[in-house]
């Protein structure tokens, strides 16, 4: 097993999440964005997170081969303790565990800041994605037909959910943090 640690992710890490993201904007359906991501709007997400939306990388031999994260789901206050997720997995390490090894982190962070649930937003062909979040314990909440064109095709998202229970058992799932 390489050397491999997951970590909150640094500005400095901003080239390398990028570079992995805009593969996958010029090469796939598992995001809807078409054209690549400046670094400028990179660093702007990356402010836009915080302590409660974790951004996180995962090194092997000092090299970052993936990263995840957890964003605010909707900005109206009733959604605070829900988030969404991101995992991308750089293209030449895939299916190597990586994706497992984050999505398992996020799900660790979310409990321990207090979130409730989890959302994730899969491309309808992304089947390993969708596989990657059922292994987890994410279900199905709803599939959203030709919401999405990209490749000169439409495109479905399914969302799934996993809702998460807090470490402090007398936590009430209405309660507020």
């Amino acid at each position: 097993m390489p050397d491999q640690i997951i970590r909150s992710a640094t500005a400095a890490d901003l080239p390398a999440i990028n570079a992995i993201y805009n593969h996958y904007v010029l090469h796939s359906t598992c995001t809807y964005q078409t054209e690549p991501e400046t670094i400028e709007a990179r660093e702007l997400w990356f402010a836009s997170h915080g302590v409660k939306h974790p951004i996180i990388v995962l090194e092997r031999n000092d090299e970052i081969v993936g990263w995840g994260s957890l964003s605010r789901f909707h900005p109206r206050a009733a959604y605070d303790r829900t988030v969404e997720n991101s995992v991308y997995v750089h293209a030449e390490h895939q299916r190597q565990g990586v994706g497992r090894a984050i999505l398992t982190n996020l799900i660790k962070r979310a409990i321990h800041l207090g979130h409730h649930a989890i959302i994730a937003g899969i491309d309808a062909e992304q089947e390993a994605s969708v596989a990657l979040h059922a292994r987890h314990g994410f279900t199905r909440a709803g599939y959203l037909k030709e919401v999405g064109y990209k490749f000169d095709r439409w495109l479905h998202v399914i969302y799934m959910q996993l809702t998460v229970k807090h470490p402090d058992s007398s936590l009430p799932a209405h309660a507020p943090r």
